[in-house]
């Protein structure tokens, strides 16, 4: 293995080797990244993998991130000269991924891209120039020679609508980009170490695939139709080589299991439209902290009428992005049978997305309407660039949307305790506290009663966050935000603001005296203390995040009073 460090900025770092005959990895290191937009906090960094395939001709599986534009194409020129490439395998068009496409275009013009269609056209926009393309289908192979024939399988909404696998048939690898990947950085190239990778793996998959769990069954489907896989190369964290089957196979279980889920949402929209990839996958997340099953369609690649006639008519919930007011024939049939297949039991929400051309929303939502459905959240417009707000705007819709769908469930879930071990739980008392927290744009506060101290050395505490919180998105590791404690006998006011249910995108603040932190981030003028802290660690219980942080600085302002404390009789809720 070979490394190289650019010291100048935070640690990123490249790291190469052969991992099979003639196959050469690219493993650009970010050590220090901690999020992925606003909702997708990371512990352990991520990598982007990039490879070097040579028979006859030459192949380049995927780029990386423009953050590492100078480290990547060192490190590649050090391994061939980029003329000598023929062909450039792209899984998606995810930045991340393709950051330094155009680059690499520039130095070698010759090159072909070969591609899914939805992705060459997302390309077109990308590099602003002419270029030699190939367009792939499932099962389209592409012989490099020396036996390295790659074989295509089509993945789409893995995550994103233009992915594609790419399966060598020589050394039995399968580059999935995205898929069977984690947000994990370590000099590790394989995943040796099950038991320090797992947690990972399954945070990955919960945040970026299981609201594709159908898309996730259709592609093993399709893999099970290449033979024997001995290794997943990954787009994201070490390759998959030491545990293929269990990994592929815990995709499997969780996928199914997502699948029959009694609660599902379908998410329509128009991929190549406005911002309509993001403002969806902001709605998806806020769903899915819920616990609700989500299906995304993409509007425009829906061929088969009636297969989306039968998601339709087994889903609680539709979401709509709006497509183009003048869209193509296949995109208004899709939407046409979407509407001539919801039924009066289920719940409706419509997003705008900002392509400057969107079908009027309320004319469609007056339709879903006048045949019963209830409204799940209001019209969400975009009439500017969508900013951090709007983002969080479309995940909190998408929460009220899903604890709508299940609050019956969860009225059910309150009663399924024994009466004698939800009185006793009811005796854990714990103060009152409000937590508050600000990301850029985006600020958010919460009512807190499972609080407590957790270490002296460094100084610590901890906080249970349910998952379907507004600020649990706030709180991902490296976030700073403030717990201001209340004081016994005068808390009512702030006790009962914090309390309401607050429309999604609402400003919480609204009529609360606050000052702001060093971090900018609001503290209660009328709380008893306040403490500024940063999170470390997550831990994942259940139905709610254990998140544990350090303490920087803190003050009381009133030393003789006493903190308020919450009793309660029962302890099914809050």
């Amino acid at each position: 293995m070979v490394a190289v460090t650019d010291k100048t900025e935070k640690r990123l770092t490249i790291q190469t080797g052969e991992i099979a005959e003639d196959t050469t990895v690219i493993r650009s290191l970010d050590w220090d990244r901690d999020r992925f937009d606003i909702e997708f906090g990371l512990q352990n960094g991520t990598t982007y993998n990039s490879f070097l395939i040579r028979g006859e001709q030459i192949a380049l599986v995927d780029t990386s991130h423009e953050k590492f534009r100078k480290l990547y194409f060192d490190t590649l020129t050090g391994l061939i000269n980029p003329q000598d490439i023929n062909y450039l395998i792209i899984s998606h068009t995810e930045p991340d991924h393709s950051g330094l496409v155009k680059d690499l275009l520039q130095m070698a013009p010759e090159i072909t891209v070969v591609a899914s269609k939805v992705a060459i056209q997302f390309l077109e926009d990308l590099v602003h120039q002419p270029f030699k393309r190939k367009i792939v289908k499932n099962g389209d192979r592409l012989d490099l020679g020396n036996g390295h024939e790659i074989e295509f399988v089509i993945a789409p909404n893995l995550h994103w609508p233009d992915t594609i696998f790419s399966f060598d048939h020589k050394t039995q690898i399968l580059y999935t980009c995205d898929a069977f990947g984690m947000h994990y950085c370590s000099d590790s190239t394989f995943d040796e170490d099950l038991k320090t990778i797992e947690a990972d793996f399954h945070y990955y998959y919960e945040c970026l695939m299981g609201p594709n769990a159908r898309s996730v069954l259709s592609a093993l489907k399709r893999m099970g139709e290449l033979p024997s896989v001995k290794m997943v190369a990954t787009g994201h964290g070490p390759l998959l080589f030491h545990n293929v089957e269990e990994l592929i196979g815990r995709y499997r279980q969780w996928s199914q299991t997502q699948t029959k889920a009694e609660t599902t949402v379908g998410v329509f929209y128009v991929s190549e439209y406005g911002y309509s990839d993001r403002l969806a996958q902001s709605i998806v997340n806020g769903i899915s902290k819920t616990g609700v099953a989500v299906e995304i369609v993409d509007l425009g690649a829906a061929a088969d009428l009636q297969e989306l006639r039968e998601l339709v008519g087994r889903c609680t919930g539709l979401v709509i992005g709006m497509p183009p007011a003048n869209g193509a024939a296949n995109i208004q049939a899709a939407l046409s049978t979407v509407l001539g297949s919801a039924n009066e039991k289920q719940t409706i929400g419509i997003f705008e997305t900002g392509g400057g051309d969107d079908e009027p929303t309320y004319p469609l939502l007056n339709k879903f309407r006048a045949l019963g459905l209830h409204i799940g959240f209001p019209v969400i417009e975009v009439r500017d660039t969508p900013s951090e707000t709007t983002y969080k705007l479309c995940e909190e819709a998408g929460t009220d949307l899903g604890q709508w769908l299940t609050r019956d469930r969860s009225i059910k879930a309150m009663k399924s305790l024994g009466a004698d071990l939800d009185k006793a739980l009811g005796r854990i008392s714990g103060g009152l506290y409000i937590i508050t927290a600000k990301k850029g744009e985006v600020a958010s506060a919460m009512l807190a009663s499972w609080v407590s101290q957790a270490s002296f050395k460094p100084l610590g505490l901890s906080i249970a966050v349910a998952k379907d919180r507004a600020i649990e998105s706030l709180m991902q590791v490296g976030d700073r935000f403030v717990l201001n404690v209340l004081e016994e006998g005068n808390y009512q006011i702030l006790m009962r603001h914090f309390l309401k249910r607050f429309a999604p995108g609402a400003d919480r603040f609204e009529g609360v005296r606050t000052q702001p932190a060093e971090n900018g981030t609001p503290i209660l003028a009328d709380a008893l203390a306040y403490m500024e802290c940063e999170v470390q660690s997550r831990m994942d219980c259940g139905d709610h995040w254990v998140v544990y942080s350090n303490v920087y600085t803190g003050r009381v302002s009133k030393p003789e009073s006493l903190t308020a404390v919450h009793h309660r009789k029962v302890g099914n809720h809050y």
